[in-house]
């Protein structure tokens, strides 16, 4: 059976501290935008944390929600391709092919999740800052779109480590950089096709619900919210 991917968030334990954004940025090779082309809506971020407040003062609470690529089954981003850069994987990622993009942006257009972004620039590291590019994962150049894949060069390194040492792959043996990052074990990443997954038996819980699944999109994000929103 092929892998499904997928990626459980507790919302009872997200903090909100950014460590997932951080890791994301140092592992995929992320330019940081700077102030100009953030206040032009330009900023860049695979993964964000949104923040709500809830309640009337002094009652209020502050909540948090990680929010990447849905990785949906259903992606609106897929169809209005023109070139199938933004198209679905056998293991359930939705991929995006860098040298197929040209630029349309009808891909962030569809998307309801605001999770892909438009590179309006060649990103420069100045000496030394780029030693610290990870060598596994392209950096993307100006006109294409550019987006979460759930770290899609560690889980194809997890499955050559697990054929060299002649096993199948263990629950646990991938973790992307926002799951690997987060100090309070919010994000749970793994095989939903196996029933005996940390991440499956979370999608089985009554309390998972995906971001805007009204909408039809069938996302591979499974959200638990905090028990007294339950």
């Amino acid at each position: 059976m092929p892998h499904k991917w997928g990626l459980a968030v507790d919302l009872d334990a997200c903090t909100g501290c950014g460590a997932c954004v951080t890791a994301c940025h140092a592992e995929n090779n992320i330019p940081t935008v700077g102030p100009d082309q953030a206040a032009r809506g330009r900023a860049m971020h695979w993964i964000r944390i949104e923040r709500y407040w809830e309640g009337e003062f002094p009652d209020v609470r502050l909540r948090f929600r990680p929010v990447m690529c849905q990785q949906c089954d259903n992606a609106p981003c897929e169809p209005v391709c023109p070139t199938y850069a933004s198209h679905h994987t056998e293991e359930g990622l939705n991929a995006q092919v860098y040298n197929r993009c040209i630029g349309t942006r009808y891909c962030a257009n569809a998307c309801p999740y605001n999770v892909r972004f438009f590179e309006f620039f060649n990103p420069v590291w100045e000496k030394p800052l780029h030693l610290q590019l990870n060598p596994d994962v392209s950096v993307r150049e100006v006109g294409v779109m550019e987006k979460c894949t759930f770290c899609v060069q560690r889980i194809n390194a997890g499955k050559i480590q697990a054929k060299a040492e002649a096993r199948e792959l263990a629950d646990g043996d991938i973790k992307p950089a926002c799951a690997q990052s987060c100090p309070s074990k919010a994000l749970v990443f793994g095989d939903a096709s196996d029933p005996d997954s940390a991440v499956s038996k979370l999608r089985r819980s009554s309390r998972g619900a995906g971001l805007l699944e009204d909408l039809g999109t069938r996302p591979n994000v499974t959200y638990f919210p905090r028990h007294t929103e339950a």
